[in-house]
């Protein structure tokens, strides 16, 4: 059954591009304003951005890509529902890719890039943002810490895991209790910490103890 016309998303001027009509979509899904499972229209979408149907079209296509969500036929498509199944594997992948990266990346990171990570993640827990531009502040970091050692497979890849892997974490997140917060904010400056120390051990530990710990918070989404 169609949802009514709310507004699941934020007008864009009509000139706006196809990556910006998907990044608007995307944030949509990540934040829940189109929540798992739920129904809509390209023709309700496209309404709400003021564009035509050809950049939804194919934004659609880029986020079933992704995984984000399933089209249909007659112009329509669903959220992909949440699944523990998905969790687990874009849990495995985490664990599988993200150490080495981290373990390369630790030893060649320039120390003033290591400082812009690190003011960074200040900004993104500071107040002042909304949950969206949080989120785009702390995936800035993980992205620039993998960045002098990744090629270009293998930022693709994890774009899509941690893209995936939000949803469920956002979730949780919301949900989440002061001592979880502090928890993850403790994880992630651990981990600027080895890496400031160029001690690779360190640096896989902190690494697999942030995707343990994201993952437990993130099942966490899978009950109502």
């Amino acid at each position: 059954m169609m949802t009514s016309a709310a507004a699941f998303v934020r007008p864009v001027e009509a000139a706006s591009v196809v990556e910006r009509v998907t990044s608007e979509i995307r944030s949509s899904i990540l934040s829940g304003r189109l929540a798992p499972g739920q129904e809509f229209s390209l023709r309700q979408i496209a309404g709400q951005l003021g564009v035509s149907f050809i950049p939804v079209r194919e934004a659609l296509r880029s986020l079933e890509a992704e995984g984000l969500l399933v089209t249909r036929r007659g112009r329509s498509a669903v959220v992909a529902p949440l699944d523990a199944d998905e969790l687990h594997s874009l849990t495995r992948l985490r664990g599988l890719i993200e150490p080495d990266l981290h373990v390369k990346s630790c030893q060649v990171i320039a120390a003033e890039e290591l400082d812009r990570l690190e003011q960074l993640l200040q900004v993104s827990n500071t107040g002042g943002h909304d949950t969206d531009e949080a989120f785009e502040l702390y995936h800035a970091f993980r992205v620039g810490l993998v960045a002098p050692v990744a090629t270009a497979w293998d930022l693709r890849i994890m774009e899509r895991v941690w893209r995936a892997m939000d949803r469920y974490y956002r979730i949780a997140m919301s949900r989440a209790s002061e001592a979880d917060v502090a928890e993850a904010d403790s994880l992630r400056r651990a981990l600027l910490a080895a890496f400031r120390e160029r001690d690779t051990e360190a640096v896989w530990s902190a690494t697999m103890r942030r995707v343990e710990f994201a993952a437990s918070m993130a099942e966490r989404s899978l009950t109502p």
